[in-house]
């Protein structure tokens, strides 16, 4: 009777497992469920800079403008999933989260790191004038989760990972929309400029 009711559980949970003729297969499958169900909590969202470009002012009329990126510091960003839920793989987690938020973009997952290097920057937009501030960034996220799946214990953990990694070129007349833009503008524009001021 004891064996047919683990079975029973099994069956019920959704879990993946064969069961031995002692039960113990069984009993340890149980916390094995891979279709549960996730509960977010104390999403936060936040941009860090990367890379800065050096002060640059352009005569009027300038075409084109060519610079280098360089790293802030030498901070690398990887994916982080904590208390992974038994037969759940880590990216599946993440891409939940994604569904939850729902991004436009996949989330990066696991295998991802971000690493900012030196690197070459490019604009032709044309009638280039006075002082421009140009940055690279990346835009993070992390929460709390509850994944719950049939008769198992409810596990909590926490994700954090990045929704994109970008650059920004804009002149200092004109405010950034991001915090990452507006804390560029504070590195680079003139005292005053209207991209460093106060958000």
């Amino acid at each position: 009777m004891g064996f047919a009711l683990a079975a029973m559980v099994l069956a019920t949970a959704g879990c993946g497992a064969v069961a031995t003729d002692d039960g113990r297969a069984a009993a340890g499958a149980a916390t094995i469920c891979t279709h549960g169900t996730y509960r977010w909590s104390g999403v936060r969202h936040w941009q860090e800079v990367t890379a800065l470009a050096d002060p640059v002012t352009f005569p009027k009329g300038t075409q084109h403008y060519e610079s280098t990126l360089k790293p802030v510091d030498d901070t690398v960003y990887r994916v982080a999933v904590s208390h992974v839920p038994k037969g759940v793989p880590a990216a599946r987690v993440i891409t939940a989260l994604g569904d939850r938020l729902n991004v436009d973009d996949p989330l990066a997952d696991p295998s991802e790191v971000m690493r900012p290097e030196t690197s070459q920057f490019f604009s032709d937009t044309g009638e280039l004038e006075g002082p421009y501030y140009a940055w690279g960034s990346i835009s993070l996220v992390e929460a709390d989760f509850t994944y719950t799946c049939g008769y198992t214990v409810p596990v909590r953990g926490h994700v954090r990972t990045w929704e994109t990694v970008g650059v920004g070129f804009l002149p200092c007349s004109e405010p950034s929309d991001d915090v990452a833009g507006h804390t560029a503008a504070l590195r680079l524009c003139p005292a005053g400029s209207p991209a460093a001021r106060p958000a």
